[in-house]
């Protein structure tokens, strides 16, 4: 522990993963938290996180916390740990600009001795294939010799304020074993529910895509069903419940994908699968299948207007919920986003509501403005995300005579709704 007790710990990219980490390490050693954002820096400096992740009282109580945005100051650091976005591109094939940025970054203030953590999300091999040699080349340092790797990968699920970062066990890896064990300590000091010290870096990447891909897969199973039990005009709520009663049936249940992992994760894996020659089946069907469902739910939604014949050009439509979980601000790789361009695309007048979400982000985001205030009545109204405040509003108020309710989450309790999934 002697050692641990002397390192100076930088972590890279303060957003949800990388800022409650940094709270973390910084209630034991000296922590420096980057992000190349700097509207973000002078945020957090002034004790407000946007993302709720963490409050004003845990940024105070971080108290070896230093915020900055000058990479200068990672000079100081010899432990570091890369926490930045590995996302998609339009052809949904990873994305590892980001990921080589930071790298580059921290290769020009890597010393001897130094060691490098990630925790994006990535397939099996890029750290040691695809980061080391850029590190190598911008430092002219010597892997494993004069600098080591590892990887722990991040499992923070945003909005929960249970499964926090140090009640989540977590998972360890190092590029020796000597250096494994050595990272694991330095988790273990901050991570209550202990650690697991993977075999190799391969491992800990390859079981963090994997995590997402098999709850993919799951949700896009019960997802087909309520396609199936729609036409069969069998409730799948109904289903899923009576199946529930047998001690080992999944509970999932269907929905929208979206979010930072589960939408993105497995495209990682059928990439490196494709590379080595293994063009994947199951894993891409259940992205195909969890794809179509922002489109399927617009046109049941619609096919309801019809057959309540209601009128589709014109009318007055509200949209309850843009983030892509309930409870939570995260707006990233949300498919509500796609139901709401559906039904304007049929000259719809969409009203768009969440009480969760930063208007101003969604705005630059998805150029979509939403309200945090609603009124008047609807013809029809799409409850979309389970924020707990919609099990309480007053849909009454919104309904005109005959008006339509599609409850896609089963917020809403029974007789409410004309229509879920």
């Amino acid at each position: 522990m002697s050692k641990v007790k002397k390192i100076k710990i930088g972590v890279l990219g303060l957003g949800y993963v990388g800022l409650p980490l940094a709270v973390a390490f910084a209630k034991k050693f000296d922590t420096i938290g980057f992000d190349i954002n700097s509207l973000r820096i002078k945020e957090l400096q002034k004790g407000n996180d946007h993302t709720l992740e963490i409050s004003s009282e845990e940024l105070a109580s971080a108290s070896l916390l230093q915020l900055t945005d000058n990479p200068a100051d990672l000079g100081a650091v010899n432990f570091y740990i890369v926490t930045v976005p590995t996302p998609v591109d339009k052809f949904n094939n990873p994305d590892l600009l980001i990921v080589r940025k930071a790298t580059e970054t921290v290769a020009k203030f890597l010393k001897k001795g130094d060691i490098v953590v990630y925790e994006s999300t990535v397939y099996p091999g890029v750290t040691e294939e695809f980061c080391v040699p850029i590190i190598e080349e911008i430092s002219n340092l010597k892997f494993n010799c004069d600098f080591f790797c590892g990887y722990s990968p991040e499992r923070i699920n945003p909005g929960d304020k249970k499964h926090t970062l140090t009640k989540i066990r977590k998972i360890t890896s190092g590029s020796t074993p000597e250096i494994a064990k050595y990272v694991d300590e330095v988790y273990a000091s901050i991570i209550e529910a202990g650690t697991y010290l993977a075999s190799s870096i391969k491992v800990a990447e390859a079981a963090k895509v994997i995590e997402n891909a098999q709850r993919d897969i799951n949700i896009a199973f019960v997802n087909e069903l309520a396609k199936i039990f729609n036409l069969l005009n069998i409730d799948t709520k109904d289903v899923l419940d009576a199946a529930a009663t047998k001690w080992n049936f999944l509970p999932f249940k269907p929905g929208l994908v979206g979010g930072h992992c589960i939408g993105v994760d497995p495209f990682y894996l059928a990439q490196k699968a494709k590379e080595v020659g293994y063009h994947t089946e199951i894993i891409l069907a259940g992205r195909r299948l969890n794809d179509s469902m922002a489109g399927y739910i617009a046109n049941e939604f619609i096919r309801l207007l019809i057959k309540n014949n209601s009128r589709i050009k014109g009318s007055r439509v509200l949209i309850l919920g843009v983030t892509f979980k309930e409870n939570c601000p995260d707006i990233r790789n949300s498919k509500v986003f796609e139901i709401v361009n559906v039904l304007r695309s049929y000259e719809m007048n969409v009203v768009i509501h969440d009480p969760w979400a930063n208007a101003v982000e969604v705005l630059h985001e998805y150029k979509v403005e939403i309200t945090k205030k609603t009124s008047g009545t609807f013809e029809g109204i799409l409850v979309c995300v389970a924020h707990d405040q919609f099990k309480v509003y007053p849909y009454n108020e919104w309904k005109q005579k005959g008006s339509i309710i599609y409850d896609i989450k089963g917020v809403l309790p029974t007789g409410i709704a004309n229509g879920r999934l």
